[in-house]
């Protein structure tokens, strides 16, 4: 059976890379399923992109942001009317269930609906001014072209949520999906450009980041960059766009804490701890990846907990029922399971799975247990760097204070959640712990398109992510004073 070569998007035409290298798109459930061939670009593909968003610009920045709020509502009535079959590309190229799937096609619905509203509400401000006959007001204006650069384990709203409101504020854009997952962000470019997108407004160039990244970044054109990915990354780019007075926000990791305290709605916890923890195989940046229980219930909790685990079904995304799929790539299994045994080297009780899952239906992917360890200290690898897995470090407290140390005590500052009955307590949670989004009696997963999305500490710099944050950041504030004194 031929395979199908996904070419580069530059200009409003689908190209190879100028070098004709290209690399395999491979299933994580089936290794030696070969989705497709995606194209090697390196630098001189990435400057044709950027060259082509930069020749696009003053015609797509003039064009009036309702109107450009008109093609990214086509867009939106376009996935709407082929969620299933973008949900399905999810999970062959990214391994997650198609529940999962589903869920991060109807958040990317959402994002567009969102973003083409903001078409009508690009507003600026009028305000008195100290001086006699002067009208004073603001408006805003796009940065220019913009490199974004996205992650693997959300392929299609990541790129969205970016995407989406750099383009209702009139950028042009050139997008680097990753390496191991470009046929959702090269569906979602097609999308775009079915929607009446003129050419060279977006661009998509794929392949390795180690090649391009760098140029996407520093090139002159480029005036703002979004990046999702890791911390090390995200802080390289970060501050190298920075020497060069570039716009620049990353979204990076995340080691998010549940508190469990003993007046609360256990089995209201137990769903969203499990569910936090170990859906998509536990490769979200708000996951679940640590597990701070108050003393008096915490043995009970933990039984329970393995108990309902247990219960989780585990296999190929697309077949009914699954509840966990792949780590998506062998990399990543491999981290995952070197995360593992670290854990008991250093002493952690593994509770709970641990283990590669082999059998026939499993030798050809690349499947790991749902993992527990108790007994952790919050010192130890597994408590305070981000594994990227089905992996959950539990932690025995005495009280609310030790609680909230605990939370604190880590690089990260993504995502936190806490189960509690008492109110006093809950706002005395809201008001000390160090995370940018913060969850009472609720999971600490995903976020709504309309409010900001993003962290503190080592989980983020930059302007936040979606709602009118996105706005801010895809957008250059401008001041005018008209004297019409005559």
């Amino acid at each position: 059976m031929q395979t199908t070569q996904f070419q580069n998007f530059i200009g409003g035409r689908w190209v190879s890379s100028e070098s004709g290298n290209s690399y395999p798109v491979n299933n994580p459930a089936f290794k030696n399923v070969i989705l497709g061939t995606a194209q090697r670009s390196d630098i001189v593909d990435a400057k044709r992109a950027i060259e082509s968003a930069h020749q696009a610009l003053s015609r797509w920045a003039e064009t009036p942001a309702p109107q450009r709020g008109t093609i990214i509502y086509r867009a939106f009535e376009l996935l709407r009317a082929r969620k299933s079959e973008f949900a399905k590309t999810i999970t062959e190229e990214e391994g997650k269930s198609l529940s999962d799937a589903l869920g991060e096609v109807n958040r990317s619905m959402n994002i567009l609906e969102y973003a083409a509203g903001e078409g009508r509400r690009m507003f600026g401000q009028t305000t008195p001014s100290e001086l006699p006959n002067t009208l004073a007001y603001t408006t805003r204006r796009p940065l220019g072209v913009v490199s974004i650069i996205t992650p693997w384990n959300f392929p299609l709203a990541i790129p969205s949520w970016k995407i989406a409101p750099a383009l209702i504020c009139g950028n042009t854009v050139v997008f680097k999906p990753a390496t191991s997952t470009p046929l959702s962000g090269i569906n979602l470019v097609s999308l775009f450009e079915e929607a009446g997108l003129p050419p060279g407004v977006l661009n998509i160039i794929t392949g390795p980041g180690s090649a391009i990244g760098d140029t996407l970044v520093t090139h002159p054109m480029v005036k703002g960059v979004s990046f999702t990915g890791s911390t090390d990354t995200g802080s390289r780019l970060y501050s190298m766009g920075a020497r060069q007075l570039k716009k620049v926000q990353c979204e990076m990791g995340g080691k998010n804490a549940v508190i469990v305290l003993s007046d609360a709605d256990i089995e209201k916890a137990l769903t969203a701890v499990v569910e936090g923890a170990f859906g998509s195989t536990g490769q979200r940046c708000t996951a679940t990846s640590r597990l701070i229980i108050e003393d008096a219930i915490y043995d009970n909790f933990i039984s329970a907990l393995i108990d309902m685990t247990k219960k989780l079904r585990i296999g190929y995304g697309l077949l009914p029922g699954i509840d966990i799929g792949p780590a998506s790539s062998e990399e990543q299994l491999e981290q995952i399971l070197r995360y593992i045994e670290l854990g008991k080297v250093e002493g952690a009780t593994l509770a709970y799975g641990g283990n590669r899952i082999t059998g026939a239906e499993f030798d050809q992917g690349f499947y790991v247990e749902p993992t527990i360890f108790t007994d952790v200290e919050a010192n130890m690898s597994i408590a305070q760097e981000e594994i990227f897995g089905p992996v959950l470090t539990c932690f025995k407290v005495k009280d609310f204070a030790e609680a909230i140390s605990i939370c604190n005590n880590v690089q990260f500052g993504l995502s936190s959640s806490i189960y509690t009955r008492d109110l006093s307590k809950a706002f005395s949670y809201v008001n000390q712990v160090e995370a940018g989004m913060l969850h009472i009696n609720a999971p600490t997963l995903g976020g709504e398109v309309h409010l900001p999305f993003g962290g503190t500490k080592a989980s983020g710099v930059g302007t936040r992510e979606q709602g009118t944050e996105a706005i801010n950041f895809f957008s250059e504030i401008t001041t005018v004073y008209v004297d019409y004194a005559g």
